[in-house]
């Protein structure tokens, strides 16, 4: 990617509760956007964005995310094992509850991500993600602005 070309964003929209947001406010700042879904989750109304649909394997929206995003580039997922190999590309990752991944904090998401899986694997379950609410949805708007004002204007610093 060249200084001169505009980030996109991309979406990746299977479960993501703020497809809204992310084309308001992309619509605002005038970025592109890509939600990338599964054909599972195909819909027929017209919706703001270029739509890819993939196979509905369990990896197909995230291979296709990072085989296609560029430097500078924002990533709305909440999987943590996407994000984590975002960073390196130094592309943006947020979750839909707003909270942005960061190098210093990877790790330690990997880490409850992994005891979480072989708690599962034993056999033992807990309650699940919270419910998303309209202050996940408030802190998503914010940080989502923060970081599209950050990157129209500039300061790039990943």
């Amino acid at each position: 990617m060249t200084e001169l070309t505009q980030p996109a964003i991309f979406v990746d929209a299977d479960s993501c509760p703020v497809k809204n947001e992310i084309a308001h406010i992309s619509m605002e700042f005038r970025l592109h956007v890509v939600f990338v879904a599964s054909y599972a989750h195909k819909t027929a109304e017209s919706q703001y964005g270029k739509w890819i649909y993939v196979d509905p394997d369990k990896e197909s929206a995230d291979l296709y995310i990072l085989n296609h995003v560029r430097k500078y580039d924002v990533v709305v997922t909440q999987d943590i094992g996407l994000a984590s190999m975002l960073l390196p590309k130094r592309v943006y990752s947020i979750s839909p509850r707003g909270r942005e991944y960061k190098e210093d904090m990877i790790a330690t998401a990997l880490d409850l991500r992994y005891l979480s899986a072989k708690a599962r694997r034993q056999g033992k379950y807990d309650k699940g993600p919270k419910a998303f609410k309209t202050e996940d949805r408030k802190a998503f708007t914010k940080k989502f602005a923060e970081i599209l004002s950050k990157i129209v204007s500039g300061e790039r610093n990943i």
